[in-house]
């Protein structure tokens, strides 16, 4: 197969350091982009209000204050914020997957009438700017079709929409598909209801593309800002990231800063944990077995 550069150019020394160079520069280059902006808020918090405002900014705090931290946490009432936000991220996943997981599943095995065309209106709604739906969606939430209820400052504002999600389906309709059909069939000779099937055979085999729903869920909610901007406007009901936007004008810049430290530390952490499990689901279903 024929590439731009042959094999035989790379395996001599010119080819050899040309190629390093490359590698090196493409890929400090990626990671300063991406690593930079964290290592600039991390220091930031620790400089002080007239450090920050300096120019040229210094790229080393001067003295280290890490009780920059205890003043966020209490001015912010960052306790709060997080324990909100904990329950709709919470909230927001189960219903995903009660809701998302059950769809996929009866699209995949189950096949329905007029089930493609269900799938294929859901996947059209992914080509839909979000802003476009934020309005109808609003007034959907206001005033709820047929209960008539409104949604506004409680959590089901958050769980319902955030479990109507079109990629998370398809993500998951794409994983049921490469299932043997003969492994269901023999459960359905023993007499196994589709239930039970799901249950007890699809949910089991299918970690991988489930922990991936997860952890995509969970972190969508944790980061989102507009809409729980616009549905939980009460001070005490609001997520982390609407909080400290409401906040952030009372408050010193390194205080601010020190905020967003702590609010993105959850999804840090969570990223680290469960990247091989990421990569793992986003790919377990794009081969037939």
């Amino acid at each position: 197969m024929r590439t731009l550069v042959s094999p035989l150019a790379l395996r001599t020394p010119r080819g050899r350091v040309i190629y390093w160079t490359i590698l090196t520069v493409t890929v400090v280059g990626f990671t300063g982009a991406f690593v930079f902006p964290l290592y600039w808020m991390v220091t930031g918090a620790l400089k002080s209000p007239d450090e920050l405002a300096q120019i040229p900014p210094s790229f080393f705090p001067k003295h280290l204050d890490l009780h920059v931290y205890v003043d966020a946490w209490e001015q912010l009432q960052l306790g709060v914020f997080l324990k909100n936000t904990v329950l709709y991220a919470g909230g927001a996943w189960l219903f995903t997957l009660a809701i998302d997981v059950s769809a996929a599943y009866a699209l995949s095995k189950l096949r329905p009438i007029f089930g493609k065309l269900v799938l294929g209106a859901m996947l059209a709604t992914l080509m839909i700017p979000p802003m476009v739906l934020l309005l109808p969606t609003y007034l959907v939430a206001k005033d709820l079709p047929i209960f008539h209820a409104n949604l506004l400052n409680t959590p089901w504002a958050i769980w319902l929409p955030a479990a109507a999600n079109g990629f998370f389906v398809f993500l998951l309709k794409r994983f049921f598909d490469s299932i043997p059909r003969e492994l269901l069939e023999a459960a359905e000779i023993d007499g196994a209801s589709p239930g039970r099937i799901l249950w007890s055979i699809v949910l089991p085999v299918s970690r991988p593309i489930i922990g991936v729903v997860s952890i995509l869920s969970v972190v969508t909610v944790w980061k989102d800002f507009v809409w729980p901007l616009l549905v939980l406007p009460e001070t005490d009901k609001m997520s982390i990231s609407v909080g400290i936007a409401s906040l952030s004008a009372q408050m010193p810049q390194n205080v601010l800063i020190a905020s967003l430290v702590i609010a993105s530390l959850p999804t840090i952490i969570v990223f680290f944990i469960f990247q091989r499990s990421i990569m793992a689901g986003l790919t377990a279903g794009s081969l037939k077995g």
